[in-house]
């Protein structure tokens, strides 16, 4: 699902609406919400609810009242309240299900400070200057941030957004302390000529509203459905057994990625019937401890002290009874009379996909290596030679008379001349 902006341009060139995949034209943007209401009729005496969710760049989000009771729908542009002139905004959700996530987010319809209320649908004027403004952002963002290399300013402008009617920028930058941006200011109130605001983000949120591509090759998480930011700690690194590689664990973002706790749930209530890897077993052969676990499969291996080189493998039951006895002061035998009732049924868990096609099918066939018979290779020939009617065994070479001449055999490759007459 695309939009116009997502078509080619001239010469087969990609239009692109340089969102990075949060689409500001049409449906296909960020958290773009089903209305599965919407054909659905509403009881005698109750009027639509006025609330209305519109949607600016990169995904942000903000709810207004339709004080005008306008007709609108999703997708329509709208022209909507700002602290000082308007801004224009694309509408992303209407009615009964604006009314749930307010709910949701414990924001007030009455509440005039938070919830403002659209004036207008855009016109083709409001478009045209809210598409200028739009454009001026990328130059504008290369030229602040020399700005701040200039002033050895510690901070990153990430992102620039200019209200709809272009009578105000705000520019969103990232830094890890406490920034005096006063005299960056002034040079940006005189190079661009625009009221200025500056707005400090984190670094989760900076991913989220530039966008990019993760390790796992798909788009990052926090840029396509992603909206709240849980805490991400080593632990949840530790509980799925991963190695604690700084390069591998952290994101696009700097920070630890998010979907190390996607799974964490899961790890969590697998371990629950897992003994901590911290606790020994004592036997009368000596004390063993734990150097690995399999969570999927639910196998433990435990070497004794000194032999170290020598694992055993047990299930999560075996090491639990086994500390069990520990606790009241008594120890098994060894082992090894625990690991030997382990029996592995080891089977092959692959089949032949294909059925009874041979592998070999679209192969070029092999030629026959056997040597071919040379024509031209002089038969063998029993001399015979018929005296009488009765014939003779073939003689050697050696007996053969000196005197006698030998027959001549004929060249298969030359013509006989009396076969033409």
């Amino acid at each position: 699902m695309s939009c116009n902006s997502c078509s080619t341009g001239k010469g087969g060139q990609p239009k692109g609406c340089k969102n990075n995949g949060t689409c500001g034209t049409d449906s296909c943007n960020k958290l773009t919400v089903f209305d599965w209401l919407a054909n659905m009729s509403l009881p005698e005496g109750q009027e639509p609810f006025i609330g209305v969710e519109v949607r600016f760049k990169n995904g942000r989000k903000e709810y207004f009242r339709n004080t005008e009771n306008l007709s609108l729908s999703i997708g329509d542009v709208v022209a909507t309240q700002a602290q000082s002139g308007h801004d224009i905004g694309m509408v992303t959700l209407t009615g009964e299900l604006v009314r749930i996530q307010m709910k949701r987010k414990n924001i007030k319809i009455d509440d005039e400070e938070k919830v403002l209320k659209i004036y207008r649908k855009a016109s083709q004027r409001d478009i045209d200057v809210w598409s200028d403004a739009r454009d001026k952002e990328e130059p504008m963002k290369v030229k602040a941030r020399q700005f701040a290399i200039d002033l050895n300013l510690q901070m990153k402008i990430s992102d620039i957004e200019y209200q709809g009617d272009a009578s105000k920028a705000t520019f969103y930058y990232t830094a890890e302390e406490r920034v005096d941006f006063r005299e960056l200011i002034k040079l940006f109130a005189k190079e661009f000529r625009t009221r200025i605001e500056m707005k400090q983000v984190g670094f989760r949120q900076e991913a989220a509203r530039l966008g990019g591509i993760g390790s796992c090759g798909r788009e990052l998480c926090c840029s396509t459905w992603l909206t709240d930011f849980r805490s991400v700690s080593t632990s949840a690194a530790r509980y799925q057994q991963l190695s604690l590689n700084p390069l591998k664990l952290a994101g696009q973002c700097g920070k630890l990625k998010c979907c190390l706790n996607y799974e964490l749930d899961s790890y969590m209530d697998a371990l629950k019937d897992f003994p901590k890897m911290d606790v020994k077993l004592y036997t009368e052969k000596g004390t063993a401890i734990c150097q690995k676990t399999d969570i999927f499969r639910g196998f433990m291996w435990y070497a004794y002290e000194g032999e170290w080189m020598n694992w055993h493998k047990l299930t999560t039951e075996q090491a639990n009874e086994i500390i069990a006895l520990n606790k009241k002061r008594e120890k098994v035998a060894s082992l090894e009379e625990y690991a030997s009732e382990l029996i592995e049924d080891v089977k092959s868990d692959f089949g032949n996909v294909v059925g009874q096609d041979s592998l070999t099918r679209f192969d070029a066939p092999r030629r026959n290596k056997s040597k071919r018979r040379n024509p031209k290779r002089k038969p063998k020939r029993a001399e015979v030679q018929k005296q009488g009617g009765e014939a003779k065994k073939p003689q050697n070479k050696s007996t053969q008379k000196t005197g006698q001449k030998k027959r001549r055999k004929p060249n298969p490759n030359k013509s006989n001349p009396n076969d033409a007459k």
